[in-house]
């Protein structure tokens, strides 16, 4: 087995565990395979070679999990930023590797109408020190997972569960009602929004360089 896959084997073990450790219910074991996730995602993004500021975004994310572990206002402010600030590095990635305006201005309207309901919607149940963050940080969130879609359906797939894991944490803020087990969903899709971000950033990477120059010629030609 090659190291990529060894660590992508890994990083799936991991997850399995973590999942099956909040459908029983153990915290402790939860706060045990929760740390090590995005670290495990990072040396394989680094055994295949992937852009640095992939990495940085990942330990981003990692701030944010560790910081999500303590039940705390200020920790769960911390944890945003950290999550902002990775957000801010895939924006930079969907730039770099991407293909302009991959999916149209019907998507891009779709994510502010779904932005504009979300943030209304959660608003009056949120407590007051926190609606401008939680405001600010759920339009940068939409930026980014409208903005996966410039690598494709993988990264694109990825973003829009990012933007549900997230927004399953704001109804859980709001004391919106909340499915079974609902950390067990914010992690589902979390963990499984970060893999596919993953491949698809690495995906556009590796697209045979003449391959990639006539797909965005071609997407420029596609009327919007």
């Amino acid at each position: 087995m090659t190291l990529p896959r060894a660590l992508r084997t890994a990083f799936l073990t991991l997850c399995a565990a973590d999942l099956g450790a909040l459908l029983a219910g153990s915290g402790a074991a939860h706060a045990l395979a929760k740390p090590l996730l995005m670290p495990v995602l990072v040396a394989y993004v680094v055994a295949r070679g992937g852009p640095r500021l992939l990495c940085a975004a990942l330990l981003c994310g990692w701030g944010g999990d560790v910081l999500l572990l303590f039940d705390e206002d200020a920790a769960f402010l911390a944890g945003m930023g950290c999550f902002a600030a990775g957000h801010v590095c895939y924006l930079v990635l969907f730039r770099r590797h991407g293909a302009p305006r991959a999916r149209g201005r019907l998507l891009g309207a779709a994510y502010c109408a779904a932005l504009v309901a979300t943030v209304a919607a959660l608003w009056p149940g949120l407590p007051a020190d926190l609606r401008g963050p939680v405001a600010a940080y759920s339009v940068l969130l939409t930026a980014m997972a409208y903005g996966a879609s410039r690598l494709g359906p993988v990264a694109g797939v990825g973003g829009a569960l990012f933007l549900l894991s997230d927004s399953l944490i704001a109804m859980g803020v709001a004391d919106w009602p909340a499915l079974p087990r609902p950390d067990f969903w914010v992690m589902l899709t979390y963990a499984a929004a970060q893999y596919l971000l993953v491949q698809g950033v690495l995906g556009a990477r590796d697209e045979p360089g003449e391959a990639y120059r006539e797909k965005r010629a071609a997407i420029r030609r596609t009327p919007l």
